[in-house]
């Protein structure tokens, strides 16, 4: 079993930056996918960035790229996502996942999700 604790949320100015972290415990995520979503207020939960295990791939949903990175370091068993130039229609929960089987932005394959941070943006 993994288990996934996200922190570094909050409220932000737009065109502020953002630190998210996920840090894994249970076992070593170096063989898993892992992946970023986030679900707005009445909406649906959407794809922000996946990595493969040794972070040789990375994928961004388009509307993100340039603007976040998404990191994994599997010597501490965390995830990142650096998010910069936050816009008002960042304002989510955002939930760090992870899936041992594939590379995808499909979260129905991510059996491991944690509790999710709020960021919300201010205009």
């Amino acid at each position: 079993q993994v288990q996934l604790v996200e922190s570094g949320g909050g409220t932000v100015q737009a065109g502020d930056s953002l630190r998210l972290s996920c840090a894994a415990s249970g076992r070593s995520v170096s063989g898993y996918n892992m992946a970023w979503f986030r679900q707005a207020a009445g909406k649906e939960r959407r794809f922000v960035a996946a990595i493969t295990p040794n972070g040789a791939e990375i994928s961004y949903a388009d509307s993100l790229k340039g603007r976040f990175t998404i990191s994994k370091d599997n010597t501490k068993n965390t995830l990142s996502l650096q998010m910069n130039s936050l816009k008002v229609e960042d304002t989510a929960v955002y939930y760090c996942a992870a899936n041992g089987v594939r590379f995808t932005a499909n979260p129905t394959y991510y059996g491991y999700w944690g509790q999710g941070t709020q960021v919300t943006v201010s205009s």
